[in-house]
């Protein structure tokens, strides 16, 4: 497994301007980063972008911004996009999700196959905790979404921080993912420094190693000062002292976890 750190530790955009960090990351034992595209075709994708809405036109507009996403990802080299890409962060309606709204995900994500083939991408889907939205929240379900839509270049992103909350055993959760398991970020359970808290690592990296998982442990934690995405994932104090500790001493026990685990 190879270990990458997601650039949110530090900024909503990466831009040209943001190079110089690749170095310094590079230099601790970084060997990939996660970057975000929120803008890919140039227009606000804050505006509530889904695919699982009862509005048409709102879904199209949401399919079309995962093909923007798709064609970048492709034209930048990346292989891989994950998230949460079904409705916008935070959206909780009051109630559970519908048959329907299921349905409209899985023919959403069938929709672009011929793009993600075509750039040579694929997607892990994120399940996120019940605070963050209401759609997919246990990594069971996004493994029986991944098995509805049947297509090999869709799969599933665990994140310990979620799994932590929603499923029973992280261990039990990716061995039920199993095939359709194509991303992991590692983050504490208060999103602070991996192994600095409860997280059930050595079940992580054992599970990790049980259904062949051989691809990237990316550090995924968030600034404070982000504005609207600090909100939108409920950021609301200094996670550690010095938010570059999450990224560099995080490393050192994921490094310490994985040659203690073989």
């Amino acid at each position: 497994m190879k270990i990458a750190v997601n650039t949110l530790l530090w900024q909503v955009d990466f831009t040209p301007a943001h190079l110089a960090l690749l170095p310094r990351l590079k230099s601790h034992g970084f060997e990939g980063v996660e970057v975000p595209v929120f803008q890919p075709a140039a227009f606000d994708a804050a505006t509530g972008l889904t695919l699982i809405g009862d509005d048409a036109a709102a879904r199209s507009r949401g399919q079309q911004h995962l093909r923007d996403v798709i064609k970048v990802a492709g034209d930048a080299g990346a292989r891989l996009i994950a998230g949460p890409l079904y409705c916008p962060v935070g959206y909780l309606p009051g109630r559970r999700r519908t048959t329907d709204e299921w349905k409209r995900a899985v023919d959403s994500y069938q929709s672009v196959a011929d793009e993600l083939a075509a750039n040579d991408v694929t997607i892990a889907i994120e399940p996120l905790n019940r605070f963050e939205t209401f759609f997919l929240n246990t990594s069971a379900d996004a493994a029986a979404l991944c098995d509805d839509i049947n297509l090999p270049r869709v799969g599933v992103s665990f994140d310990t921080f979620h799994s932590n909350i929603e499923d029973k055993t992280s261990g039990a959760a990716i061995r039920r993912i199993g095939r359709h398991l194509k991303f992991v970020q590692t983050s504490e359970n208060d999103r602070g420094t991996p192994g600095s808290g409860h997280v059930a690592w050595r079940e992580v990296i054992a599970a990790l190693r049980e259904v062949g998982y051989d691809g990237w442990l990316t550090i995924e934690s968030f600034a404070p000062n982000l504005g609207d995405f600090s909100s939108a994932v409920c950021i609301w104090r200094d996670i550690e002292p010095v938010t570059d500790s999450i990224a560099f001493d995080g490393i050192t026990f994921l490094k310490s976890l994985l040659s203690g685990a073989k």
